[in-house]
């Protein structure tokens, strides 16, 4: 287990790991091209153009002004370096400042060795700006292009900030690329594991719930589907162990019988034959059973619900069930009903309801005892009691009373009769159709059983 969870975890990282790659790769060649493009593109914004004294741009135009207002206001350029050091303008650029023999009157570039007064030769890719005052010239600005040299300067002074920028945001990287494992990588690695497992067969997988909310999320939904997953796999197990139980003791008598009566032990039409046909009524109705049950779980049922009297018709079923009670001496009442006891259900399922009950309370309820049916007026139900004063059920084995094929050899075993399926089948129908069904011990002794019912007000066929 161990051995494949990190090897899903090395993959994840192995992604994560190649997402950050990719974002940094992708980030260092913008970098590289930002760069590469400083310091191969023209060598300033103006592209080698020489503008003459009659065509200068606005930019060019308050350059010249700024310096040929000072050589009015001084007549002469002393001191003009004061004008480069006050305005960003000229203090921005690489720029010469010239006489009118070409000869340098201040070197304004930043990696400048040519002396003053010497003579300057203009170059191609010079910006060249006349100054002059009542048309007579006075000088030249030159701007030149930065050198090599200094634009890798300016590029080492850039890079700088930016490699520790760039550092302090790799350390923060790592650190969350770290939280990222622990709170994410990890609870996947396992999800993705015990996934694997489920698919295999291993229900019995769960995973710690552990991490963000979204991921405890996720692994809840993940152990209540194994869980569900798990409960379903053993109820079907169970389902067919037990339909094979039903089933092998009638077929053993049958086939006891018919042997018999081929080998010549029992005659071919005397009572060893009603037995055998008797057992064929038990396979029958075993087998209508178990597609009734499968069909309501199903929802493949359909419903005709009306507007009943259920009070009425709890008297109709006690009627079918006075004979039988009669006979082993049971009193059978229905004495207890308050309220309006009208309301929309299937008249034939809720028949079959009752009367799986009360055979069931019948079939060990002592002789002597006694059985009686309550039905009352809620809030918002109508609420259906069958109460006997048999010897009830022990309280821990309660929730399974309505489980298919339960059988607990105690106070009602399973040799009195019966398919087993009888409140399987009362559950299943009284939950399709809005209501509820639950179980209790009396205190007096005996077993309750209650029905809320909430049937729905229309009076529409319903196909669950």
């Amino acid at each position: 287990m161990q051995s494949s969870i990190r090897e899903i975890r090395t993959r994840l990282l192995l992604l994560l790991l190649r997402a950050f790659v990719i974002v940094l790769s992708l980030s260092f060649l913008f970098f590289i091209m930002v760069v590469g493009y400083f310091l191969t593109s023209a060598p300033h914004p103006f592209h080698g153009q020489v503008f003459a004294e009659t065509s200068p741009s606005p930019f060019h135009a308050q350059l010249a002004n700024s310096l040929e207002g000072y050589y009015l206001g001084q007549g002469s350029w002393e001191g003009v370096e004061t004008v480069f050091e006050s305005s960003h303008a000229l203090s921005s650029l690489s720029t010469i400042l010239l006489d009118n023999d070409q000869r340098i009157i201040l070197d304004h570039r930043p990696d400048s060795v040519t002396a003053v007064g010497s003579r300057y030769a203009f170059n191609q890719s010079d910006v060249i700006l006349v100054l002059n005052i009542d048309g007579n010239p006075i000088g030249y600005l030159v701007i030149t292009a930065y050198s090599l040299a200094t634009r890798i300067s300016f590029v080492r002074a850039i890079l700088f900030p930016i490699g520790i920028i760039s550092f302090i945001l790799a350390l923060f990287l790592v650190v969350v690329g770290i939280l990222l494992v622990r709170r994410f990588v990890n609870p996947l690695a396992e999800v993705i594991y015990a996934a694997r497992a489920v698919a295999n067969g291993d229900l019995k997988t769960r995973i710690p719930t552990k991490g963000p909310q979204d991921l405890r999320s996720l692994s809840n939904n993940f152990n209540e589907m194994a869980s569900s997953l798990e409960r379903n796999d053993r109820e079907r197990r169970e389902m067919l162990a037990d339909v094979a139980h039903e089933l092998r003791t009638p077929l053993s008598v049958i086939r006891g019988r018919l042997e018999g009566i081929v080998d010549g032990i029992y005659s071919e039409n005397g009572p060893q034959v009603s037995m055998a046909l008797e057992q064929t009524y038990v396979l029958s109705r075993l087998v209508e059973d178990l597609r009734l049950l499968t069909l309501v779980e199903t929802h493949q049922l359909a419903f005709e619900e009306t507007n009943v009297d259920i009070g009425e018709l709890i008297e109709r079923v006690l009627n079918i069930f006075s004979a039988e009670a009669q006979e082993k001496n049971i009193s059978l009442s229905f004495n207890e009903k308050k309220g309006n006891l009208f309301t929309y259900v299937d008249p034939q399922r809720f028949e079959q309801v009752l009367s799986n009950l009360l055979s069931n309370s019948l079939r060990y309820v002592p002789e002597g005892g006694k059985v009686w049916v309550t039905a009352n007026e809620t809030s918002n139900s109508l609420q259906i009691i069958v109460n006997d004063n048999g010897g009830g059920i022990p309280n821990e084995d309660l929730p399974y009373i309505f489980d298919r094929f339960w059988r607990k050899e105690k106070s009602r075993t399973r040799a009195t009769g019966g398919t087993g399926l009888g409140l399987a089948i009362a559950k299943q129908l009284v939950e399709a159709q809005n209501g509820t069904i639950e179980a209790r011990n009396l205190s007096e002794g005996g077993l309750q059983i209650i029905i809320e019912w909430r049937g729905s007000h229309n009076n529409s066929s319903k196909h669950i």
